[in-house]
């Protein structure tokens, strides 16, 4: 291999990045973008849910049970409704997700000792914001509940009532349990995987397309020298495009960076490395931009947005399912982005995910110099 040829191909498809500002522009605004819609729109956060009221009791138990609600941050009370037409009406027209019924005698039962009940209407069209909303109000009613029934044993001199079981939960990680340090770290996966398998894509591609590759295939030039000058450049534009999301997510979103700052650009490297290569391959094996773009879509940013456990739990997910995505290599570099900014673990337990970036990258790059020689003979 020779180191000069190797730089003039990195410098001629460098000029070739800075002067398309378009791909340019793509290249370092897209990453921005999507930190900054992603970040602020996608939450996983279920918290100030659109609740109505029915008071039928019209006491001050049933009252202060309703302030319970408007106080919590977890339901945003709309209003209190007259009547059950009202309340359907509320859930019928998506103004409501959550309605609570308190029924007459609701007060009469709390103080003779008897159990009061109290009716929760649940819209399940999503049906985990509406298994989370649900065990939120029915923690709540069960809490103001358990407060009432202390002072009814209190004034009859019983003492108080304690629970069977003192539960202490202590949150690691992510102390404030927010999601957007959940989704960000794992958006820089994506976005990683997206930027370089699109624009490697199309590289070859267009080589082929403007007529330039006989060009190059009459230069003493071997493949791996074209293969990694091509590689070079865009690598560059990879790691501006790590460096944004970075400062994007610790200095916009206050994401925590607990780890080192040294394995993250190691592991990003190999990652970014690898995403570049699987583009290389897929423009090496279509010979037109359509066909390339398409095919990094499909094999580069569905995988890593779907199967990489950054929005959805891989754990969740049927068991075949679960099978595919052991071979996609955003999972694993989710896994380490997660570890290194909320964890801030090492490489001991960071180890195996890196091994298989490791082994994706060296297998990858295998195959795009194979089946770009076998183009070039």
């Amino acid at each position: 291999m020779n180191l000069r040829r190797l730089k003039a191909v990195f410098r001629k498809e460098l000029r070739h990045v800075v002067r398309d500002w378009r791909s340019l522009t793509m290249a370092l605004a897209v990453p921005l973008l999507l930190l900054l819609l992603f970040g602020y729109a996608l939450t996983l956060d279920v918290d100030r849910i659109p609740t109505v009221i029915h008071d039928r009791d019209g006491t001050a138990q049933s009252r202060e049970l309703a302030e319970r609600f408007r106080g919590s941050k977890f339901f945003a009370v709309t209003g209190v409704r007259a009547g059950y037409r009202e309340v359907e009406r509320e859930l019928n027209r998506g103004k409501a997700l959550l309605a609570v019924v308190i029924p007459r005698g609701y007060a009469r039962a709390m103080a003779a000792g008897e159990m009061a009940r109290v009716q929760v209407l649940v819209d399940g069209g999503d049906s985990n914001t509406a298994s989370i909303a649900a065990g939120y109000a029915d923690g709540l009613v069960m809490a103001y509940s358990m407060e009432l029934r202390n002072e009814w044993m209190e004034r009859r001199g019983a003492g108080e009532l304690k629970p069977p079981a003192d539960l202490r939960a202590r949150v690691l990680f992510n102390n404030a349990m927010q999601s957007k340090n959940f989704i960000v770290p794992g958006l820089i996966a994506v976005i990683l995987m997206l930027i370089a398998a699109m624009l490697t894509s199309l590289t070859i591609a267009r080589e082929w397309e403007n007529g330039t590759m006989e060009q190059l295939l009459a230069t003493p030039l071997r493949p791996q020298e074209l293969l990694l000058g091509k590689l070079g450049a865009y690598f560059v534009l990879g790691v501006a495009d790590t460096v944004i999301a970075l400062v994007a997510g610790v200095g916009v979103f206050g994401v925590p960076m607990r780890g080192s700052y040294l394995l993250l650009a190691g592991t990003s490297a190999l990652f970014l490395f690898g995403a570049l290569c699987w583009g290389i391959f897929i423009s090496t094996v279509a010979r037109t931009q359509l066909l390339a773009y398409q095919a990094a879509l499909i094999s580069s940013f569905l995988p890593a947005f779907l199967l990489s456990g950054f929005v959805f739990a891989i754990e969740n997910m049927p068991w075949v399912v679960q099978q595919v995505t052991r071979i996609v290599p955003a999972r694993y570099f989710v896994t380490i982005l997660q570890g290194i900014f909320l964890k801030g673990v090492g490489l001991e337990a960071l180890w195996a995910p890196a091994a298989f970036l490791l082994l994706y990258a060296a297998v990858v790059f295998t195959v795009a110099s194979r089946k770009l020689r076998q183009k070039v003979a």
